[in-house]
Parts: structure tokens; sequence; C-alpha cells
């Protein structure tokens, strides 16, 4: 799984005319399934995601989590980050999970972090959405499931 995640002080997204989910402050989240992920990726990236430090503290340092400042998380489904540009100039999205097990990883992503007592809003899986935020610093973190496999230099 792929994450793009943005520290935000306001995101919401819609549908057409319907508004699907809007949070104040805290983090955007585009959710990317890769073909071979499973629960083990979830799991890991719903642990990172909610002890993520990117709120600063009293002291203007990076040491707070999102639960920390009480804060909420806007989750949209995004294939697109499965994108693979190498060759050509068309991305091709063949690593990217088909439906149901992108929708299935999806959902269960939201609910590891609804069960870590954050407050979750969501888009709605495989509609074309918009969304209206403002990041905040900016501050924004990529994460892959498959690095924490990767071992860490002494320089890293």
């Amino acid at each position: 799984m792929k994450l793009v995640i943005q520290r935000v002080s306001r995101a919401k997204v819609t549908s057409g005319d319907e508004l699907l989910g809007e949070i104040g402050g805290g983090l955007m989240v585009l959710c990317g399934v890769m073909e071979g992920d499973g629960m083990e990726d979830v799991q890991w990236l719903a642990d990172k995601t909610e002890k993520l430090r990117i709120f600063t503290d009293a002291e203007d340092k990076l040491n707070l989590s999102v639960k920390d400042i009480g804060g909420s998380i806007l989750v949209v489904s995004n294939f697109t980050l499965g994108g693979d540009c190498r060759k050509g100039n068309r991305p091709s999205f063949v690593k990217a999970a088909k439906h149901p097990l992108s929708e299935d990883l999806y959902e269960a992503y939201v609910a590891a972090l609804r069960e870590k007592g954050i407050t979750v809003a969501t888009g709605r899986f495989g509609a074309h959405m918009e969304i209206d935020m403002c990041a905040a610093g900016p501050i924004t973190i990529l994460m892959d499931s498959q690095d924490r496999a990767r071992p860490r230099r002494n320089n890293e």
C-alpha cells in the first residue's frame, strides 16, 4: 500500500454536489492499494499513520501526532498511486490492486484508524471526486508498506 499524507488545517472531498467527507485540522491521506498487499500492510500503515509526529509542540518541534492534537483524518482512495511512469509517457497501472481486494484493504485501513480512536472521514471508493484542502506547512509524507521490509542504513 502507498500513502500520501499531508498535514492540513482543513480538507473536504465532494463528488458532484455531494459532500462526502470533511475535517478540520489533521491529515489528508491518499491511499493506494497495490497487488500483493494484505492485512499486514494495512496494520503497519495504520500504526505509522496514528503515530506520525508531524504536528508542532510548544517548542515548535515536530513532536505531536494527529491523536496528540485531537485531529481527524480524511482518507481518499487513489489507485493512481500505483502508476508506473518508467516507460513511455502514459502511466501503467498494472501494479494497482483490482477490485474487490483494493476496496477491502482501503476499508480495512479506515477501520484500523477508527479502532485507534481517531475520527476518520472518507471519500467514496471508485468515484470521481474533488478534494479541497488547505495544506499546513506544507508537510507531505510518502509511505509505502514495502519499506517495512527494507533495512535502514546507518545514515538513514
